[in-house]
């Protein structure tokens, strides 16, 4: 009945529903469950009401990832993951591009976005503990929606620095997210590697040089 326009409704209602899965299950559920925390102990937990919260919110997050991990059609996707890592790392040690040199390299990325969204489920707890207690619940949802982009922002630049320098603070920034990434991408296939060049090829600019930062 909607015609041509069936992709366009498909494609709004996912949107939508992801977007209220989300706010659900990473906002107004940590929330109550902090507070629940609050209610059974009989006590105000201040600071530690947003840690509690933050952590909720990071123990979603893994559990998500290891539950979809055991999907075959999720398994695969992260094989792919794995092969675009390890051609990024062949790209950057400077080798060719072929899968006999993009299969010696690693598959764990300290720039990989897995990493990027644990870093912004911490940051968050950082952030939002700004925030006053007491208000509305909507009120304080709204202000953590406002406050996300300096979240991000942060998250960005900290991401950026774990990966252009190499010391005992950017190894350390970057370890969790490595140990996350044993979940998120796995060891490839020949093809999905030629799959990963195939991609990476079009990206990589005519002028050498203009890729570093």
């Amino acid at each position: 009945k909607l015609g041509d326009k069936a992709a366009g409704v498909i494609t709004t209602f996912t949107i939508v529903v992801a977007v209220l899965l989300a706010l659900a299950l990473f906002i107004l559920l940590p929330y109550y469950l902090a507070r629940g925390i609050e209610w059974a102990f009989h006590t105000e937990l201040g600071f530690w009401f947003y840690l509690a919260e933050g952590l909720v919110r990071i123990g979603i997050f893994l559990l998500y990832i290891v539950l979809v991990s055991r999907m075959p059609d999720i398994k695969r996707l992260f094989q792919y993951h794995g092969a675009e890592h390890k051609t990024i790392a062949c790209y950057e040690a400077g080798e060719e591009l072929t899968p006999a040199n993009v299969k010696k390299h690693t598959r764990f990325h300290p720039r990989c976005g897995t990493s990027f969204l644990l870093i912004v489920l911490v940051i968050s707890i950082l952030v939002f503990s700004i925030l006053p207690r007491g208000g509305s619940l909507w009120i304080t949802v709204g202000l953590k929606l406002l406050l996300m982009p300096l979240v991000v922002g942060i998250a960005y630049e900290i991401i950026k620095l774990a990966g252009r320098y190499d010391n005992w603070l950017t190894r350390l920034i970057s370890k969790p997210g490595l140990w996350l990434q044993r979940l998120t991408t796995k060891e490839p296939d020949e093809s999905m590697m030629e799959v990963a060049i195939a991609a990476m090829k079009p990206c990589i600019p005519k002028e050498e040089g203009l890729d570093n930062w």
